[in-house]
């Protein structure tokens, strides 16, 4: 079961979430915050598999806590939820250790599968914040970054290209392994590898650089 803390300033928008995550067995919220300060202390408590943080809340908005929760719960995956889709947001997300940036105007099943691959440590972008990021957040050179990414994963061997594609792709360690038939201790190893080889902080940076490098389908 993945353990949940959900924060949001808005009653009726956690219970709307928490019906959503109650509809697919997998999850289960153990914990509600009300804003960011809130939820930084909650998440330290409670230590969640996944905190789940609307953006603009009291006190703390959502992407500071999303800061502090990466940088004092390191156990805890963090994904944002919220009805902005603007550059700004989506960068400082990014930027601050978020491993999924949801859309409440999404699917449900959005929602649920962005949760369950955060949880496994793969990363997850609604299709709408992945036309962004991809398009360079909104703005130009995209034919110069995609010629560098292709540059820098021409670096790594073609095994380490195929687990980059698959983690392009949304894929947890455990699916990538059984996808390449490898023990999972061997994905992470090449996982790590990667994300050093490619010098990006996390799995999301590194789905960033498979996109432009033309490893996954948009």
């Amino acid at each position: 079961m993945i353990r949940i803390l959900l924060a949001d300033d808005e009653a009726m928008v956690r219970a709307g979430v928490r019906a959503i995550l109650d509809s697919g067995g997998e999850a289960e919220v153990v914990a509600e915050a009300g804003d960011g300060r809130e939820a930084v202390e909650l998440a330290r408590a409670h230590r969640p598999d996944v905190a789940l943080l609307d953006v603009r809340m009291p006190r703390l908005d959502g992407l500071a806590a999303a800061e502090e929760i990466v940088r004092t719960v390191p156990g805890t995956a963090v994904a944002v939820l919220t009805t902005f889709s603007e550059r700004a947001y989506v960068a400082r997300a990014l930027a601050g250790g978020a491993t999924g940036f949801l859309l409440k105007s999404g699917d449900p099943y959005e929602l649920l599968a962005g949760v369950r691959a955060v949880a496994g440590g793969a990363a997850f972008l609604s299709p709408t914040v992945a036309r962004y990021v991809i398009e360079g957040l909104g703005g130009g050179g995209r034919l110069a970054r995609e010629a560098e990414a292709r540059a820098r994963v021409a670096a790594l061997s073609p095994r380490e290209r195929e687990v980059l594609g698959l983690v392009g792709a949304g894929l947890s360690n455990p699916e990538i392994a059984a996808r390449l038939y490898l023990v999972e201790g061997t994905v992470k190893a090449y996982v790590s590898a990667v994300l050093d080889r490619l010098g990006v902080r996390n799995r999301v940076q590194a789905a960033i650089v498979a996109y432009e490098a033309g490893l996954v389908d948009r």
